[in-house]
């Protein structure tokens, strides 16, 4: 079974062809997620923040981990939000991404201080989202994933007849959205059985991944 039937087997709907998707990935470097709806619901209570899921944690690190493995350096993770989330940070700094930034109510300019700061350019950055505040972002990067939800078929359908994402997801946010984004872009552009053997030894080549990724020091602040 191809790549493509197993994703579409779970509700994945591939935009963007197989092939060319594969080849747009092959030029990315950096990775930015959205957080609200992606790593959860959206549900919020107040300013207390909203939650996120252990395998969506795993997908990041196997993702971080099989790039590494091919490329011999980490890829650059970034977590831009339009909220102060606590949550977020607290991911974000605990897998050791490179910054979670905040309050982005226009996301480009997260973007264009991203590519100016770690020498990147735009097609070289995948972006995961979820909603109509994050198109002009997904527009703009190399290859963009749309987490799904069944409420906004409109919504859906526009990013579809504009050609504003390369995937839409099966899976819903907080319930295996990002793992699910995660798996097929190692599956299209890399190796996860190795990727799968490397975690589980533990030893050898992930405690030298393991050392490298742990040496970043996260940054958590607002672009306005």
């Amino acid at each position: 079974m191809t790549i493509q039937n197993q994703f579409e087997n779970i509700g994945g709907i591939f935009i963007t062809p197989e092939n060319h998707l594969k080849e747009k990935l092959s030029k990315i470097k950096a990775f930015i997620f959205d957080w609200d709806g992606v790593f959860n619901n959206g549900s919020k209570v107040g300013d207390e923040g909203s939650s996120f899921a252990e395998p969506d944690a795993m997908g990041i690190n196997m993702l971080k981990l099989d790039f590494w493995l091919r490329n011999g350096y980490l890829p650059h993770t970034f977590i831009v939000t339009g909220e102060e989330n606590k949550s977020a940070q607290f991911l974000a700094t605990r897998e050791h991404m490179n910054a979670a930034f905040y309050r982005c109510k226009f996301k480009v300019k997260a973007l264009e201080r991203i590519c100016r700061e770690n020498n990147l350019k735009p097609e070289e950055i995948a972006f995961v989202f979820d909603d109509i505040l994050d198109v002009e972002l997904a527009r703009s990067c190399g290859a963009s994933f749309q987490i799904n939800r069944n409420a906004n078929p409109l919504f859906n359908q526009f990013l579809v007849d504009t050609m504003s994402c390369d995937y839409r997801t099966g899976n819903t946010g907080g319930n295996g959205g990002v793992r699910e984004v995660c798996e097929l872009i190692i599956g299209l552009n890399g190796d996860l059985s190795q990727a799968i053997e490397t975690r589980i030894e533990f030893t050898g080549d992930y405690t030298k991944y393991l050392n490298e990724r742990n040496l970043i020091n996260t940054l958590c602040e607002p672009v306005e």
